[in-house]
C-alpha cells in the first residue's frame, strides 16, 4: 500500500524516475480496487459509476508513474503514447515497463534503486 500511496502523492511528478516495484505495485493495487468495485457494483446492481469515477481519479497518477517508469529505462515519457497503436503498442509498453532500471544516473535523475530518497 505504501507504493500505491507514493504514486498518488507524486501525481504531478512527470520529471523523475520510478522503480519497477513502484510501478507494478501501483498497477496491482489499482487492479484489485477496480475489480472489487466492479464486483460490488454488479452485486448491488449499480451502474458502473463508482468504478468509473475511481478510474478517472487515478488516471493522472497512473500516467505520471508510467512516464517516470519510462524515464527509469532512459526513454522519453512520450513513449507512453505508443498505447494508441492497437495491440502492438501495449506489448511494446509492457516490454519497456518490465525492463530493469538503467544503472547510475541518466538525464532524468539518479537511479531510485541506488538512491531511495531521491
Amino acid at each position: 500500500m505504501e507504493w500505491y500511496l507514493k504514486v498518488l502523492k507524486n501525481f504531478t511528478d512527470f520529471q523523475t524516475r520510478a522503480r519497477r516495484k513502484e510501478y507494478w505495485m501501483f498497477v496491482l493495487i489499482n487492479f484489485l480496487i477496480v475489480t472489487a468495485l466492479s464486483i460490488l457494483e454488479a452485486l448491488v446492481g449499480l451502474p458502473t459509476v463508482i468504478s468509473s469515477l475511481y478510474s478517472l481519479f487515478v488516471l493522472i497518477p497512473g500516467l505520471a508513474v508510467a512516464v517516470r517508469r519510462l524515464h527509469d529505462t532512459n526513454k522519453s515519457g512520450w513513449w507512453v503514447l505508443i498505447v494508441l497503436i492497437p495491440i502492438i503498442g501495449w506489448i511494446i509498453l509492457l516490454i519497456f515497463a518490465v525492463q530493469d532500471s538503467e544503472a547510475g544516473s541518466n538525464k532524468f535523475g539518479p537511479n531510485p534503486k541506488e538512491h531511495p530518497g531521491a
